[in-house]
């Protein structure tokens, strides 16, 4: 829709946020391409651009904000580059926790963490140990994840527990599997955010995304403000979620 046409949302409504928000957050490589930077300086703006949706997700009421923050697939990338994304993981964690924790945000991180640096696993489990009783915004960090590899991490404590004789192979449920992901207690996404107008999910929440709204904006995540993440948000608001019937449910 253009800028000439009627807003996604109309000023006269009252503001719902969904309850769940997820944002891959894509094309710091590009946006810092585009103007002759280095990719570095794009990373830079893109914590930048975090700092801002964190905030904003937060005044506006969202409750979970769950962050594609590094896949299991980008340590593919050149060492120098994962390098530069490490440090600006120790800086935003070393700089920024203790914001987080003032405001009453929660971490939690998903993702495999047995093969991660000691340095890099601490202060993940730092960021989570301080802010565990935190009631605020819960800021969900998917970090070293990738949803297939989540899944087979489900499968394989399933397996376990059949092959110990606890579990019969037939109680095997949709609602087992979730129960055994990562992080069984948060709810699935509403929607889900991607930048830089790609439209695919690159192996981000597969399980619970299921019926979540897609939205793919055109902008490069360095970009991506409170007044983008408004945008979406409208254009999710004119969804109908049926999850699978025939009737859009209230309240979705």
């Amino acid at each position: 829709m253009s800028k000439a046409e009627a807003p996604l949302i109309d000023p006269s409504e009252p503001f719902v946020v969904p309850r769940h928000v997820a944002i891959i957050m894509d094309g710091n490589g590009r946006w810092a391409a585009a103007r002759g930077l280095p990719r570095t300086e794009g990373h830079r703006r893109g914590v930048e651009a975090l700092r801002k949706t964190v905030r904003a997700a937060g005044e506006l009421g969202i409750s979970f904000l769950t962050i594609f923050s590094f896949s299991s697939e980008n340590w593919s990338r050149p060492a120098s580059e994962i390098r530069d994304l490490m440090g600006l993981l120790r800086r935003f964690i070393r700089n920024d926790l203790a914001e987080l924790h003032q405001s009453r945000v929660r971490v939690r991180v998903i993702g495999q963490r047995n093969d991660l640096a000691d340095d890099i696993r601490r202060l993940l489990e730092e960021a989570e140990e301080l802010t565990r009783d935190n009631d605020g915004l819960t800021l969900v960090v998917a970090f070293n994840y990738g949803a297939r590899q989540e899944i087979a991490r489900a499968a394989e404590r399933i397996a376990s527990e059949v092959a110990a004789g606890r579990l019969a192979p037939e109680a095997v449920t949709a609602d087992l599997i979730a129960r055994h992901l990562d992080a069984p207690d948060l709810p699935d996404p509403d929607l889900i955010i991607r930048t830089s107008g790609e439209q695919r999910l690159s192996n981000f929440l597969l399980w619970q995304a299921a019926y979540s709204e897609l939205v793919f904006v055109p902008i490069y995540w360095p970009d991506f403000d409170r007044s983008a993440l408004e945008d979406a948000i409208g254009e999710y608001r004119r969804r109908e979620r049926r999850f699978g019937g025939l009737v859009a449910q209230a309240g979705s």
